[in-house]
């Protein structure tokens, strides 16, 4: 692409830079907020400063048409650092883009008496394109901040518990989805191999509903276990679910309980375990109370081999 000239407003932007920069960041304070937690004026003057000298440069060669040449790649690294650290900042994207667009009125007025129409046209198409470029970088900072947190959010969200030694559970809270689940399966079978369990169960007394997606998505979780040699209870099922997985004609082909309690004494019985009172002698020999006993009991349950 053809470069016009552009001598004068190297020129321009040299001669006037500080009436420019006074009033521009006039302009900025009042639509940018400033201070604790956000971006400090100093740093704000700084980042002015130096992106109007950047930009001096990059239309030093008379290139006013196209910001991706090789003139401009120190202003759009520039720019790009300072959209991605205002969207980690807090910063709407009307507050990102002002930056750039607040540029034009205090060079306009410069220009007014000393260059064509058609220069400050010029100008005023490659400031857009630099706000226009603001906002994509902010975006992407943005779109990777949003799935990072997606990510955190679902490890968090998909937390398995040591209940008994070999026996481990897995509350999920939430839709099931293909993402979600391979963090699900993840989580599971690493937890099964530190604890050598035997048995996991999956409680889904947390999920809103299951179709026949969830169900798919379950029962890889649950084929995913088996291979790593543990067997797999599902608890939580409740009337309504069950009636759509009926009426949906869906199949686990593994065991289930209506609660995690239910599962619990299952994956006991089957790792030859049982649970019994203790007698209200050998309670108060061991210090414990009767009104601590779990689940209401008038004694305290004891697990035993």
């Amino acid at each position: 692409m053809a470069k016009a000239p552009m001598s004068d407003l190297p020129k321009i932007l040299r001669e006037h830079e500080s009436q420019i920069l006074d009033q521009w960041l006039r302009l900025l304070t009042q639509n940018v907020r400033t201070g604790r937690g956000r971006i400090t004026e100093r740093e704000l003057q700084d980042q002015c400063r130096d992106f109007l000298a950047e930009l001096r440069d990059a239309i030093e060669g008379g290139n006013l048409d196209d910001i991706r040449t090789g003139s401009f790649d120190r202003l759009r690294d520039m720019l790009g650092h300072i959209s991605r650290s205002r969207a980690a900042q807090g910063f709407t994207p009307s507050e990102t883009a002002i930056f750039v667009f607040s540029l034009k009125q205090p060079v306009f007025e410069m220009m007014k008496s000393e260059t064509a129409s058609a220069e400050s046209w010029a100008f005023g198409m490659l400031l857009d394109q630099l706000g226009l470029y603001s906002m994509e970088e902010f975006l992407k900072r943005r779109e990777e901040v949003i799935l990072r947190q997606q990510q955190e959010i679902a490890e968090l969200s998909t937390p398995v518990v040591k209940l008994w030694n070999g026996i481990l559970a897995l509350p999920l809270i939430g839709t099931l989805d293909s993402s979600r689940t391979q963090v699900v399966m993840e989580n599971l079978l690493q937890s099964i191999v530190q604890e050598g369990a035997e048995i996991a169960i999956i409680d889904i007394t947390g999920v809103p509903t299951v179709d026949t997606l969830v169900a798919q998505h379950l029962l890889k979780t649950v084929a995913a276990a088996r291979l790593m040699g543990a067997d797999c209870i599902i608890s939580g099922i409740r009337p309504q679910i069950a009636q759509t997985m009926v009426h949906l004609g869906v199949e686990l082909n593994v065991a289930s309980k209506a609660s995690l309690a239910d599962a619990f004494a299952l994956a006991l019985h089957q790792t030859g375990r049982r649970v019994t009172r203790i007698s209200s002698n050998d309670a108060k020999t061991s210090g414990i109370s009767r009104g601590s006993a779990p689940g209401g009991l008038t004694g305290q349950a004891n697990i035993g081999s």
